[in-house]
């Protein structure tokens, strides 16, 4: 559960940063990670994927292109596109079995991004999962 708040988290400053377009201030992070009545996260993996995504975004990205089909990485809603990044890194830089990131950022699009259909979800997972082919060499 703490890596999951994690992910949530990391998407929530991922999204911000994305829709105003300012630096992240490292500093505060820590006031994120510890707010009054949160449900606590691990700190550490929280900081390792907003600041591996910043890093990594470039790849991640070019990853995404070219895994995507008919369908150019812009016109992903943000929450969307933010938590692919986040799977995709995760998926390049982390030990954690692929099965359960996809899984994991599947449950966070259910909660964040779905407008009931489950479309967002479906499409998330068919990419993920084809990214997941890419990087295993499928």
């Amino acid at each position: 559960m703490r890596r999951n708040n994690s992910r949530i988290k990391a998407m929530m400053v991922l999204y911000s940063h994305e829709i105003t377009g300012e630096l992240i201030d490292f500093d505060y992070l820590s006031e994120i990670i510890n707010e009054e009545g949160e449900v606590p996260c691990d700190e550490e993996f929280f900081t390792e994927l907003v600041e591996g995504v910043l890093a990594h975004c470039d790849e991640i990205n070019r990853i995404i292109n070219l895994n995507i089909k008919n369908w150019p990485l812009s016109r992903l809603s943000t929450v969307d596109r933010v938590l692919i990044q986040i799977g995709v890194y995760e998926m390049l830089y982390t030990k954690t079995p692929k099965s359960i990131i996809i899984n994991e950022i599947i449950n966070i699009t259910h909660e964040y991004s779905d407008l009931g259909d489950k479309s967002a979800a479906r499409f998330n997972n068919r990419l993920l999962d084809e990214i997941r082919k890419y990087i295993d060499g499928e």
